[in-house]
């Protein structure tokens, strides 16, 4: 299954962006609107996830990322992957925010 990928200056600004990286990596630094739910957790917790529209799915740097996505598509949801992940956030200078009293990274 192809999963649908986009670039993250394309992500909307109103856009469901689904984080999938861990509790560390969310804590350094993560989009301002982002949802944290972790891989890890994403089959417990899929409800969470809203259907009926598109659901922008990121992590590090695209691969966890896009597996949640296929995942998510397999059960009918409309996901897609954020190419490059975080790393492709910061590096677009997109909004970030920590949950530290340090700059947010991308960890």
């Amino acid at each position: 299954m192809t999963v649908p990928e986009v670039e993250v200056r394309d992500v909307p600004e109103d856009a469901y962006l689904l984080d999938v990286r861990e509790q560390d990596e969310w804590v350094a630094g993560h989009a301002p609107e982002a949802v944290h739910i972790p891989m890890t957790q994403i089959q417990a917790r899929v409800e969470e996830v809203p259907s009926g529209r598109p659901v922008y799915v990121v992590c590090r740097v695209g691969g966890r990322s896009a597996q949640v996505a296929a995942w998510l598509n397999r059960l009918g949801r409309e996901a897609i992957n954020v190419a490059g992940g975080m790393q492709a956030w910061e590096y677009d200078k997109r909004p970030m925010v920590s949950e530290t009293n340090l700059p947010p990274v991308v960890a």
